[in-house]
């Protein structure tokens, strides 16, 4: 079910239950400000969910609200993890969904990184 991306933070959502350690994940890796993870129904052979350890529900609430060093640790772990993961020679793909039109399902900003085979068009033409 999608949700809206604005409002409060929602701390029983199941991302914040996961950084809390109530709810497992399978980790890849984790730095201050960021933790990725394995999406639960992936969508391509490689999907992965980043998502800041702050208390953020969607993007324009982390860039405007998160610390210089919450930003930079958060980016810098979506670069560490596609070259962990090995994607760069490949290619891969970011996404991050706000609001209820582009389909977020948690209100927890995150990113998905996708790879592992050719992801097609970016979006179905309508």
């Amino acid at each position: 079910m999608a949700v809206s991306g604005r409002g409060p933070y929602d701390p029983q959502n199941i991302f914040a239950k996961i950084l809390r350690g109530e709810i497992p994940c399978r980790k890849i890796y984790e730095n201050d400000h960021a933790l990725a993870f394995h999406d639960i129904a992936p969508k391509a052979p490689v999907h992965v969910l980043i998502i800041p350890k702050g208390a953020y529900v969607s993007f324009a609430d982390f860039s405007s609200t998160a610390s210089d060093a919450e930003i930079a640790g958060f980016t810098r772990a979506v670069g560490q993890v596609a070259s962990l993961l090995g994607l760069e020679d490949a290619g891969y793909r970011l996404l991050s969904n706000m609001g209820v039109a582009a389909g977020q399902e948690v209100p927890h900003f995150h990113i998905h990184l996708f790879g592992g085979a050719a992801l097609g068009p970016m979006l179905h033409r309508h």
